[in-house]
């Protein structure tokens, strides 16, 4: 049975929500202002036709959209959609109490995401290889990403056929693609043990279609050449699987910020640097410790630093940052610091952070929910905010980046 609703306004996650008298309906693919029929069930609708539709709404960009749940909100047209996306930061903050301007988004292009994680799976006698339906389990056989760069759309065939190749059953598997400078690395998770013969049939054909590498659960069954990505002009031989900001254009929109910010600093800390994000950026200008508890990612940036010329020294360290972090006397070395944690943020740093005597402070995070957290307990150490930027390195999905940068406005708790 259908249900006539009218959306009222766009929700965290795309969803449009109707308000009823039972309680708020979510309706993906719906839009504020449109009338829409849906199958509702449990506060949730599915979407059966549009009756009057929003001045918002535009041609989607991929044929896909609708039943691919990689995207939630293609269908929203450009400048309402980076408001949106930049209001989601403001209530974040918001519901810290913080009251901080917040920039206009940063736009990404279509065509840019240089990683992807795709579900895959292999069975009656077919590969499907793409993403998950809305709220499903079911794989969406995809044969274009407008999200992609154009060098992993146009392997999708070849990468389901490699996917065909490496499944040990019917049970879905991960595939991460990544497009570097010397070719597609590919990381596949959640599979069986290959036997030999899927061994070396994988290793020819990574060869034959000039993959970079293919690595399976984290080792490498094949090594065409070393994955290279560039910080700043600086090359970085990627570990299997190793974290790396998902667009090149956001990368250096927010190594820009950062840099910016810390410009000037003799000593500056990157936590939770990864390979190097931004302390290959730093160290054009100011010696910085690098600080990683990853320790093929530390490697990579170690060599990097080591075979790049210009740079200031960098000093790194394995540490677990959210088990050990850095405490307010190890950080009076430094006056200037950036961090760039996984979605948890990184309270207990932060704390330490605001006893702190470091100057200027960069926060870059994924999540604006753990970020604003964060920054209360900075803010409440002493810090004020100069600027939040979000950054759309996620191109149509309800996920946004964020740079906030701040400065010692005052001497932090003993």
């Amino acid at each position: 049975m259908s249900t006539r609703l009218a959306i009222d306004e766009l929700g965290a996650q795309g969803d449009g929500i109707a308000h009823t008298p039972a309680g708020p309906v979510y309706v993906p693919f719906a839009l504020p202002g449109e009338v829409v029929l849906a199958q509702v069930e449990k506060g949730r609708g599915r979407l059966l036709a549009v009756e009057k539709p929003s001045s918002l709404r535009v041609e989607p960009a991929s044929r896909h959209f609708g039943i691919c749940g990689g995207c939630a909100v293609q269908h929203l047209a450009p400048d309402p959609y980076a408001e949106w996306k930049r209001e989601k930061v403001v209530r974040a903050l918001g519901s810290r109490g913080l009251d901080a301007a917040v920039e206009p988004l940063i736009r990404c292009p279509p065509g840019s995401r240089r990683r992807v994680t795709l579900s895959a799976r292999a069975a009656d006698g077919r590969t499907l290889l793409g993403f998950h339906a809305a709220q499903s389990h079911r794989i969406i056989n995809i044969e274009e990403c407008p999200v992609a760069v154009p060098q992993i759309t146009a392997a999708l065939s070849d990468l389901r056929q490699l996917a065909g190749l490496i499944a040990t059953g019917p049970k879905t598997f991960r595939m991460t693609v990544t497009a570097t400078r010397t070719g597609l690395d590919i990381a596949a998770e959640d599979l069986g043990r290959l036997d030999e013969g899927r061994r070396r049939q994988a290793i020819d054909f990574v060869l034959a279609k000039g993959f970079a590498r293919l690595s399976i659960g984290g080792e490498v069954l094949v090594e065409r050449e070393k994955p290279v990505v560039l910080f700043g002009s600086t090359p970085v031989s990627l570990p299997p699987g190793s974290f790396l900001q998902a667009t090149e254009q956001a990368e250096e929109a927010m190594a820009g910020l950062v840099c910016r910010h810390l410009a000037g600093a003799k000593h500056a800390a990157d936590l939770f640097a990864g390979s190097g994000t931004f302390a290959l950026h730093l160290a054009r200008a100011s010696r910085v410790h690098a600080v990683e508890g990853d320790a093929a990612a530390l490697k990579a940036l170690d060599e990097a630093a080591k075979r790049a010329g210009g740079l200031k020294p960098i000093s790194v360290e394995k540490r677990d940052l959210f088990n050990r972090p850095l405490t307010a006397k190890e950080l009076g070395r430094f006056d200037g610091l950036v961090f760039d944690p996984p979605r948890a943020g990184a309270e207990a740093q932060c704390r330490q952070i605001a006893r702190s005597t470091v100057r200027r402070v960069a926060a870059v995070s994924c999540n604006p929910g753990t970020l604003a957290r964060d920054l209360a307990v900075l803010v409440e150490g002493g810090y004020g905010i100069v600027s939040v930027t979000p950054v759309d390195q996620f191109l149509w999905s309800p996920h946004v980046e964020v740079v906030a940068l701040l400065e010692r406005v005052k001497s932090g708790r003993p």
